[in-house]
């Protein structure tokens, strides 16, 4: 076993601790979250800070940053202020190009859905559009903002409505992983494909004893 390089990150700048961090904690799922301003205009930006951390009550979360020169609001947090509502899209490999457009950091007010070529469909629950190209859209009301410092907000986001694309879905409700075709993000400029899928059933405790044993053991109490 090799050893350890260790970091204090109390002695770690922000961008050192951001590196460590996104280049170790991977592949992180995307989330193309669409908003709303007070006009009414659409906005859609990609996160990668995001994940699912409960289903009862059914709760979102989103890591979303402030502007480096100024700390100020970037178009998602502002818009989730102000209209308290927001649309999480799940980037499949089919939209993935369209995903880095959105990434683009245009001015406010520019429809990134419409620079991408993707299609705005209206919310059920929420006066918010999602993305009709996604395989998976959660529309979600904001349920607490955490503030973390100055730079950053942690968004709960609960979701009331769930669209996912004919196919995807089966009567149990289990979604078939390769038809999702789900990218993953990594360190720097990285990104992962989700194709090499596999399964690996939790053990129970005696499957465990079992396995402990070893072969020969289990081939003995076969017999």
């Amino acid at each position: 076993m090799s050893g350890n390089t260790s970091f204090d990150f109390s002695a770690l700048t922000e961008r050192q601790k951001y590196k460590l961090l996104i280049g170790a904690v991977v592949p992180r799922p995307i989330a193309l979250v669409t908003t709303v301003d007070s006009q009414g205009r659409v906005n859609a930006a990609p996160f990668s800070f995001f994940n699912c951390l409960s289903a009862e009550p059914a709760i979102l979360a989103l890591g979303v940053e402030n502007r480096h020169q100024d700390l100020a609001f970037k178009d998602t947090a502002r818009n989730i202020r102000i209209t308290g509502v927001f649309t999480v899209n799940i980037v499949s490999d089919s939209i993935l190009a369209a995903m880095n457009v959105c990434a683009v950091p245009f001015a406010p007010g520019i429809d990134e859905l419409q620079e991408a070529g993707l299609t705005a469909a209206a919310g059920d629950k929420v006066a918010c559009p999602r993305i009709a190209e996604s395989p998976v859209a959660f529309e979600c009301k904001q349920h607490v903002t955490l503030e973390i410092g100055a730079s950053r907000q942690i968004v709960l986001g609960e979701v009331l409505a769930a669209h996912i694309h004919s196919g995807l879905v089966n009567d149990r409700l289990h979604i078939d992983p390769y038809g999702l075709d789900a990218i993953g993000r990594m360190g720097g400029h990285g990104y992962a494909r989700t194709r090499d899928y596999f399964d690996l059933p939790t053990m129970t405790i005696s499957e465990w004893e079992d396995l402990k044993r070893g072969p020969s053991a289990r081939k003995s109490s076969s017999i």
